[in-house]
């Protein structure tokens, strides 16, 4: 199973210098997906922020969001956050040469509690702690 970020999933979704590459990758993966299901607060805060700066209308952030939905639907498991996971995570933050935000800290978490193989992020510091805990850096 591939552990999937938030950043892949935007940049599948709407409109980023990493999209192009982000659609490649998604139409030939073969692998299981997963994300925890925070990613879905997450991305509608991601649509949203979108929306406030002006990169996205309403009518473009309703598409995004109903793309994610059928993603979210056919090809991503959700994997429920466990109150421990939340305490990993705070561990992770807590070491702060890793430079981990508490949101990239919970994915990583989630991602070392279902012994993802692989870790798919656009992400460059939470690809680093990924690699740096023994889960395989998925680079698009």
């Amino acid at each position: 199973m591939l552990y999937v970020d938030t950043s892949v999933l935007v940049a599948l979704c709407t409109n980023e210098a990493k999209t192009t590459e982000v659609v490649k990758w998604y139409g030939n993966c073969t692998d299981e997906l997963a994300s925890a299901a925070w990613c879905v607060t997450e991305f509608a805060s991601a649509l949203g922020l979108k929306q406030r700066t002006g990169q996205l209308n309403e009518e473009q952030a309703q598409a995004a969001w109903m793309q994610f939905e059928r993603v979210c639907a056919n090809d991503l498991q959700l994997l429920p956050v466990e109150t421990m996971t939340f305490h990993k995570a705070a561990v992770l933050t807590m070491k702060s040469a890793a430079g981990l935000r508490a949101g990239d800290a919970l994915h990583l978490a989630c991602a070392m509690e279902a012994k993802a193989k692989g870790m798919v992020t656009l992400d460059m510091v939470l690809g680093r702690n990924a690699k740096n805990h023994k889960i395989h850096l998925i680079t698009i």
